[in-house]
């Protein structure tokens, strides 16, 4: 069953990838009302959500968020689509890393790097950064159920040779590589709620108490990688300026869970400034104190 709706949505999507940008956009708009205004996905997660983390505007300013965050969700949605058939002369001009000299002097150092990002503005597109490496660039995804999909998804993302490793195969990749003395670059999102059964620590996130994942912190400080923080901002429909903060280059030396805490601010700080790119269907506050 799961072969036959692959078989049935694979043309469909490959339509999709060559539309070009203005007509995709188009179809982001009515895929938009669908979503948003007919199905109404995840409209009450979203909508406690921003109340529970923007409890200082008002229901009309955070009215105004959900419906530019749905805008956003399903232009990012085809754009992921539209990977299948991008060139990489069009990645380069849709997605702009503006100081590329940060992430390259600290690749020269010939540590691993553990690179922290948000499911903020373009996340799917940062699988560009991987034709400017030198070294093998993993990105760490939770697998889809239809392994057809799934298939898919690390295919168009290891269209720029980013290599996807599931959650449970992390650490052992990390572990083999480290064992081999493999320099590599570990991409985190990590954001999102983790299990209450592999909870270490709790933080403050847009000023609630929340469980953290900090496996990224801590691989980090075992493998002595240098970290960063990956900020991609959203210029424009379809266009995207990404820029690298250094975090550490020397994570041993670090108290616990300091590097999880400041990731989560330099978040907030991104949500601040326009909540609407944020992934607000996700239940980031689930299990809040």
């Amino acid at each position: 069953m799961q072969f036959i709706v692959y078989l049935l949505l694979y043309p469909f999507l490959w339509l999709i990838s060559i539309l070009p940008f203005r007509m995709l956009y188009a179809f982001s708009d009515f895929i938009y009302i669908i979503v948003y205004k007919i199905i109404g996905y995840r409209k009450k997660t979203v909508r406690e959500n921003l109340a529970l983390a923007l409890p200082h505007l008002s229901d009309k300013e955070r009215l105004d968020i959900e419906k530019k965050s749905y805008h956003h969700l399903c232009d990012m949605f085809l754009e992921m689509i539209k990977t299948m058939s991008l060139s990489e002369a069009e990645m380069d001009e849709h997605f702009v890393f503006t100081n590329l000299e940060v992430y390259t002097n600290l690749e020269a150092k010939n540590k691993s790097i553990s690179l922290f990002c948000a499911h903020y503005a373009s996340y799917e597109w940062v699988i560009s950064m991987n034709k400017k490496m030198k070294i093998p660039g993993y990105a760490v995804y939770k697998k889809i159920n239809n392994r057809y999909f799934d298939k898919l998804v690390r295919d168009i993302r290891s269209k720029f040779k980013a290599i996807l490793i599931s959650t449970k195969d992390t650490i052992p990749t990390i572990r083999e590589n480290s064992a081999q003395n493999i320099v590599a670059v570990y991409g985190f999102a990590s954001d999102q709620s983790p299990k209450l059964a592999s909870v270490y620590h709790w933080g403050s996130f847009m000023g609630i108490e929340v469980p953290v994942h900090t496996g990224a912190e801590m691989l980090s400080k075992k493998y002595d990688m240098n970290v960063i923080y990956l900020r991609t901002t959203k210029i424009k429909r379809g266009y995207y300026e990404a820029q690298f903060e250094v975090l550490t280059e020397n994570a041993t030396e670090v108290p616990n869970y300091e590097l999880s805490n400041q990731f989560l601010k330099l978040v907030e700080q991104q949500i601040y400034e326009a909540p609407e790119f944020y992934l607000w269907t996700h239940k980031r506050w689930k299990h809040k104190k």
